[in-house]
């Protein structure tokens, strides 16, 4: 196996108005998160989120604690919350063993023991995609499905943005320490999510882009309300959001998109929203 990371430093939002495409892409795209039998992370210091992806295809691949932890343990200081974008696969945490089916969910609490990913065929491997922020208390751990989750049916078809929003791992469902993620499905014919646009000084977020074909492409925006820029991205790729910047996106076709967010508080409404014409 094979562990790859990046860390990628907070922007002051002035600093970034003058950023071009090449800079901006650098700063909060990452476009590479699967690769056979490797984990890929980019540890943010935008409230010290890590946004990960493991790929098992013919080993068991280990959550290694990476050199800016410092740790023992991936999961010393941290609670992670895994979804399964892939095939069947397993989650060994400790004597723990979790199987997660695709857009099953998985919270990680925090503790001395390894974490694990298996695929159960290799021909159909596992994509595990995970978030990661620090904790300062234990939880227990719990497999969360679509099932189990808090949905809100938002927007409609005629606005283009009729859309699911599946609370997950969410303190609506479980306890988690500062750590909220959750799964937006549009429905056929939709392409808008979270519009109107808004930002949330007290917490920072991470998108995640899949089930967008191959050929098609999805439009993420960012910025301030003010200064608002884009990032053209394609499926399986994820975005970093600063607590400044909205977070918005248009694709050229429905897709799903994993959010996840770590920062001060876990009040999901928190949000300052911008008017759809106010927006620049």
């Amino acid at each position: 196996m094979k562990t790859n990371y990046e860390i990628r430093y907070a922007t002051n939002p002035e600093d970034a108005r003058h950023y071009d495409t090449a800079r901006l892409r650098r700063d909060f795209l990452i476009e590479h998160l699967f690769g056979a039998d490797e984990v890929n992370m980019v540890y943010s210091m935008y409230d010290r989120m890590i946004v990960g992806g493991a790929m098992p295809v013919n080993e068991e691949l280990l959550l290694e604690a990476i050199d800016p932890l410092k740790a023992d343990f991936f999961t010393q200081r941290r609670e992670v919350g895994v979804y399964n974008v892939g095939g069947t696969g397993t989650v060994r945490i400790g004597d723990e063993v979790f199987t997660l089916q695709f857009k099953e969910a998985l919270y990680i609490g925090r503790g001395d023991r390894n974490v694990t990913f298996a695929s159960a065929d290799p021909q159909q491997p596992a994509k595990f995609y995970f978030n990661s922020a620090t904790a300062h208390a234990t939880y227990p751990c719990r497999k969360v499905t679509k099932q189990e989750a808090v949905v809100a049916h938002m927007g409609s078809l005629e606005m283009s943005n009729e859309r699911n929003i599946n609370k997950m791992l969410v303190n609506q469902v479980l306890p988690t320490c500062q750590l909220q993620m959750g799964m937006t499905e549009l429905a056929p014919g939709s392409v808008w999510n979270t519009m109107p646009a808004h930002t949330h000084s007290r917490r920072m977020e991470a998108y995640f882009y899949f089930e967008l074909p191959q050929d098609q492409a999805v439009c993420h925006f960012m910025g301030e309300p003010q200064e608002t820029r884009h990032l053209w991205m394609q499926t399986e790729q994820a975005v970093l959001s600063p607590e400044w910047s909205i977070h918005s996106a248009a694709a050229t076709h429905n897709y799903t998109f994993i959010w996840g967010m770590a920062g001060e508080n876990l009040d999901y409404g928190d949000q300052d929203f911008s008017n759809i014409t106010d927006l620049k």
